[in-house]
C-alpha cells in the first residue's frame, strides 16, 4: 500500500495575526489553531505518516494525536525539506504539505488530494478570484483581467520524489511549495477550495474562521453541583483523588463530589439530563462505582451530539480536608480521563467560612462548569 504523509508547517512568528504568540499556538474555538490540522489529520484513515514541522512549543501528541515532530529551517523551503527529511518516505509516498495556519481541513479535500495524485504531479486546493482586481502604480489604478486566476491553499500534494527533488533544486524562497515544480512543466491538478480553508493572517481571521468552524453554533456551558455527607472511614476520593481524613463520603458509588458535579455539568451543556438519569443510585451496578466510569460516559455522550470538552472548573466546598496540597493531583487525574492538557482543567477549593453543614463540617459539596465547543 502506498504511504500517504501529511506535513505540516508551523515554523513561522505570524505577527500580524496580533497577540504575543505566534498564531499557530493560539486559540480557536477551544483547540490551539495547529491542532485542528494535526487532529484531522491524524482521523483520516488514509494517513499513515504525520510529521509536525514546529519548535519545542508543540508538546507531545495528545490522545487521538499522532506525530513527530521535525525542526523549522529559517524559510519555509528549508522547514518543508526539514520535514520531508524526518518523514524519509520512498518516492512513490504522498505528501501533503500544510500550513498549520489554516485550520479549516477536511476529509473530503484530504481525499481528493490522494486521488488528484493518481492523475497528476501536484495538486491543490483552489478558488477562483472573484473580486475585482487593481493595481495601484504611483496613483494610478489599473484594472486586471482576473479571469483564470486562483487563489491556491493548502495542502498541496506531490510525490515524495519530485517536491524532495523540486525543492533541492530551487531556491530557498519560494511563495508555496507548487513553484516549485512548476516551471518544470508537471501537470498540477487544482480542486475545489473552500472558505473554510482560508489562512489566518491578520486578529480578524479568527473571528471569522470561528463562524465558519463552528456548524453547531457558539460552544455550549453547563453547571453541576453535587453535595455528599460525611460517614465514618479514613478518606474521601476528590476528582479521582485518595484524600486523608477522619471520615469518608457516604454515597452509593465511590461518592466523588468533584467529579459527580463535573459529570452533571457536562450533561448540562448538552441537555442530557443529569447523572441520576444515566447511573441511578437504586440501581446495584453503581454500588462503590468508580466515577470515572461516571465522568467517561458524559464524555462520550456530549461527544455523539458533536461536542467536545474544552475546558472546566471545580470548585470543593469545605472545612476539612484541606484540599490545596492534592489540587494538582486532581487536576492531573482528571485532564488524563478525559484528554485534555492540564491548563484546561481548574480545581479550586473553598469554606463557608463555618456556616452551613459544610461548615459545621458534616460533608462535602463541589459545583463545576464545563465548557463543550463543537466538534469541527
Amino acid at each position: 500500500m502506498t504511504r500517504v504523509a501529511a506535513l505540516i508547517v508551523a515554523g513561522g512568528q505570524g505577527l500580524r495575526a496580533g497577540a504575543d504568540a505566534p498564531k499557530q499556538w493560539q486559540t480557536l474555538l477551544g483547540r490551539r489553531v495547529i491542532d485542528w490540522s494535526i487532529d484531522r489529520f491524524s482521523r483520516h484513515s488514509a494517513i499513515t505518516d504525520i510529521v509536525v514541522v514546529a519548535s519545542e512549543q508543540l508538546g507531545p501528541p495528545v490522545p487521538q494525536q499522532r506525530f513527530i515532530r521535525a525542526e523549522p529551517g529559517a524559510t519555509r523551503t528549508l522547514s518543508v525539506l526539514s520535514g520531508l527529511a524526518a518523514l524519509a518516505l520512498p518516492n512513490d509516498a504522498k505528501v501533503l504539505i500544510h500550513d498549520a495556519a489554516r485550520p479549516g481541513l477536511d476529509d473530503l479535500t484530504i481525499s481528493a488530494l490522494i486521488e488528484a495524485l493518481d492523475h497528476a504531479a501536484a495538486a491543490a486546493p483552489a478558488l477562483p478570484v472573484s473580486d475585482a482586481l487593481k493595481s495601484d502604480r504611483n496613483g494610478v489604478l489599473k484594472t486586471i483581467d482576473r479571469s483564470g486566476l486562483f487563489r491556491v491553499q493548502t495542502p498541496q500534494a506531490f510525490r515524495f520524489g519530485t517536491i524532495h527533488k523540486a525543492l533541492i533544486s530551487v531556491g530557498p524562497d519560494l511563495v508555496d511549495d507548487l513553484a516549485a515544480v512548476e516551471a518544470s512543466g508537471a501537470r498540477v491538478q487544482l480542486i475545489a477550495g473552500s472558505a473554510r480553508l482560508s489562512k489566518i493572517t491578520f486578529p480578524e481571521d479568527f473571528d471569522m474562521l470561528a463562524r465558519l468552524l463552528a456548524p453547531n453554533g457558539v460552544p455550549r456551558v453547563g453547571k453541576g453541583f453535587d453535595v455528599h455527607e460525611f460517614e465514618p472511614g479514613d478518606h474521601v476520593t476528590l476528582c479521582g483523588v485518595h484524600i486523608p481524613h477522619s471520615a469518608k463520603l457516604k454515597g452509593h458509588s465511590d461518592a466523588d463530589a468533584g467529579w459527580h458535579a463535573l459529570t452533571d455539568a457536562i450533561l448540562g451543556a448538552v441537555a442530557l439530563g443529569d447523572i441520576g438519569d444515566h447511573f441511578p443510585p437504586s440501581d446495584p451496578r453503581w454500588k462503590n462505582a468508580d466515577s470515572a466510569l461516571f465522568l467517561k460516559h458524559a464524555q462520550d455522550l456530549a461527544t455523539a451530539k458533536g461536542y467536545r470538552i474544552d475546558s472546566c472548573d471545580i470548585t470543593v466546598i469545605c472545612e476539612a480536608p484541606k484540599v490545596k496540597p492534592h489540587r494538582e493531583a486532581m487536576r492531573a487525574r482528571t485532564a488524563e480521563l478525559l484528554g485534555l492538557p492540564l491548563d484546561a482543567i481548574s480545581v479550586k477549593a473553598t469554606t463557608t467560612e463555618g456556616l452551613g453543614f459544610t461548615g459545621r463540617r458534616e460533608g462535602i459539596a463541589a459545583e463545576a462548569i464545563a465548557v463543550l465547543a463543537p466538534l469541527a
